[in-house]
């Protein structure tokens, strides 16, 4: 007699699904992005991502207090700076938002793991990621301005790293300052797989980092790439990375789940913002169910394999999981 297969009945109750259920997400599992500007007791609203701010330091230390409460780990913290300049000088400015934002959080909640955003496009005057040589951006160059940058966030109190430039060699270089300047349990998370994606324009406006000509596909990967995503993280495991990150996360799970088969390293994937506008705006027109659709995405991206979720629904995400 041929046995009748019954996998319904392990769907039967949500007592019986929640027994059997494969991946489970929680606010462990995510760091959310905060962005900071000069002045105090400021918290607008970015047009471009709803219930996204930017803070004064004062205020995201609030912010950062609220994470800690919901369970959420972790906060990285990017930043719109007081002056610009042709190499981003202001991006190693221990007087900038990033830094006195990292050392008043850092103060407020020692416990709270601080990610400090490595890159240049937010602090230059022309929005590129590093030094120009004419309309080229320079990678040797830009290395030792990077290193400037890591050094600056850790004496800050950062206890992550993360660069997001795309500069060849950058992993190698930071670890070398760091470890230079005393700071060898400093990790780095490196944006090894950062794709040249179309997904970034709400961040662009929140860190008015756009590029003043041209545009990042000299040294973010072309979005039609699979194998330049295995070498990239090789190159980075190599150089010294302690986490590995792929940049979007839903519409490149693929390359998430092949990275995951492939490494032993901590996986993050950035839940990207125009990732995070586009649900907005469909939940605002009431076409989605935004807490189904929300943490649907978010378990998803576990299921692929990130340990690690850096996204901008990390406050709701997490009411919603303890309520």
């Amino acid at each position: 007699m041929i046995q009748k297969l019954r996998p319904r009945r392990m769907r039967i109750s949500e007592n019986v699904r929640a027994m059997v259920r494969e991946t489970t997400l929680s606010p462990k599992d995510f760091v959310y992005p905060i962005f900071v500007v000069a002045g105090e007791n400021i918290r607008e609203e970015i047009p471009s991502m709803p219930n996204v701010f930017h803070l004064s330091v004062d205020k995201a230390v609030e912010v950062a207090r609220q994470v800690a409460d919901l369970g959420i780990p972790s906060v990285e913290v990017f930043g719109l700076p007081e002056y610009k300049d042709e190499i981003g000088s202001s991006a190693w400015d221990m007087n900038s938002p990033v830094q006195r934002a990292i050392s008043a959080i850092k103060k407020a909640m020692p416990e709270l793991v601080i990610v400090g955003d490595v890159c240049l496009c937010q602090y230059t005057s022309h929005g590129h990621c590093g030094k120009l040589c004419n309309h080229y951006v320079d990678n040797d160059s830009t290395l030792e301005l990077l290193q400037k940058v890591a050094v600056s966030q850790a004496n800050a109190g950062a206890d992550i790293v993360a660069p997001s430039d795309m500069m060849d060699g950058r992993v190698a270089a930071i670890r070398e300052a760091l470890d230079e300047n005393k700071f060898i349990n400093v990790s780095i998370m490196s944006y090894a797989v950062k794709y040249a994606s179309g997904f970034y324009g709400p961040f662009r406006d929140a860190a008015d980092s756009a590029p003043q000509f041209g545009d990042r596909k000299q040294y973010q990967m072309d979005p039609a790439n699979f194998h330049e995503a295995l070498k990239e993280v090789d190159l980075d495991i190599a150089e010294g990375a302690d986490i590995i990150m792929v940049k979007p996360a839903m519409a490149y799970l693929d390359i998430v789940r092949t990275v995951r088969n492939k490494i032993n390293y901590p996986l993050a994937v950035y839940n990207v913002s125009g990732e995070y506008a586009m649900v907005k705006a469909a939940a605002a027109n009431g076409w989605i169910d935004e807490q189904r659709i929300v943490l649907e995405s978010l378990t998803c991206m576990k299921r692929a394999g990130a340990d690690i979720i850096i996204t901008y629904h990390a406050i709701d995400a997490a009411k919603w999981l303890t309520k």
